[in-house]
């Protein structure tokens, strides 16, 4: 689990997050929502070691993250996965160079090893067969599948991922949405997404968390949030048709 206490983050006089709270359990599709310039990013990265917060504390299964040296803090990025906005594979490698470039980072397995691990990672994605193909070979929908398979590769206990359907068709985003939340619940992860899919949220979302301003606004699942009357909520989901429908 994943708690995070009194977080703040400003950049020079611009306040970004303003006290959030929020916990993030094992076997969750923890969704955040928001406008965009809401937070979320800041947030995520906070979450995931990639920027640190002004006050407050984030703890990984009891562990403040922010109050460890670095040798700690490494120990403790090792067990984290993240899948980036745009995929972020690396264009010079192959798949299977991609999904074993964690795996040279920060473990000492044999590279026969690594590649049974790869070839175990891409199966689970359904990628059989892709290790040789470079990431200009592959479509939008397979180099999701591509950073989702790098992600795992190193058993990681928690995962980030930062709009995994951005860019995506609606078939394919459901494929991905999927794959994700099977992903969770099969191997008890720790998940966090950034998305401003609500298909998303009403399919996956086991715990969502509205920032608005910098603020936590709202929290609760998908089967609640079509109820809430928060009004700057219900605004939001007003902007996607499909919950606009809904909601009537």
């Amino acid at each position: 689990m994943i708690s995070v206490k009194n977080i703040y983050k400003s950049f020079g006089d611009r306040p970004v997050l303003h006290g959030i709270s929020a916990d993030f359990k094992n076997g969750e599709n923890s969704l955040v929502i928001g406008l965009s310039g809401a937070g979320k990013t800041v947030l995520m990265k906070c979450l995931a070691g990639l920027m640190k917060p002004d006050r407050g504390e984030i703890s990984f299964d009891g562990r403040n993250f922010c109050s460890m040296n670095n040798r700690e803090q490494q120990a403790v990025r090792r067990d984290i996965g993240m899948v980036f906005q745009g995929g972020a594979l690396f264009d010079s490698l192959t798949v299977q160079e991609n999904v074993v470039f964690p795996l040279d980072r920060y473990t000492d397995m044999t590279f026969e090893e690594k590649v049974e691990r790869a070839n175990f990672c891409l199966r689970r994605v359904n990628l059989e067969n892709a290790n040789k193909l470079y990431p200009s070979e592959l479509s939008g929908g397979m180099k999701k599948r591509v950073a989702i398979a790098r992600a795992i590769a190193n058993n990681p206990k928690y995962l980030f991922c930062d709009e995994p359907n951005s860019g995506l068709d609606p078939r394919t985003a459901t494929v991905i949405d999927e794959l994700i939340s099977e992903i969770t619940k099969e191997y008890d992860i720790t998940t966090v997404i950034n998305t401003h899919d609500m298909n998303s949220v009403l399919q996956i979302g086991d715990n969502v968390v509205f920032i608005y301003k910098g603020n936590l606004w709202w929290r609760g699942d998908k089967h609640g949030i079509i109820e809430s009357e928060n009004p700057e909520l219900i605004e939001f989901l007003c902007a996607s048709e499909l919950t606009k429908r809904l909601i009537r």
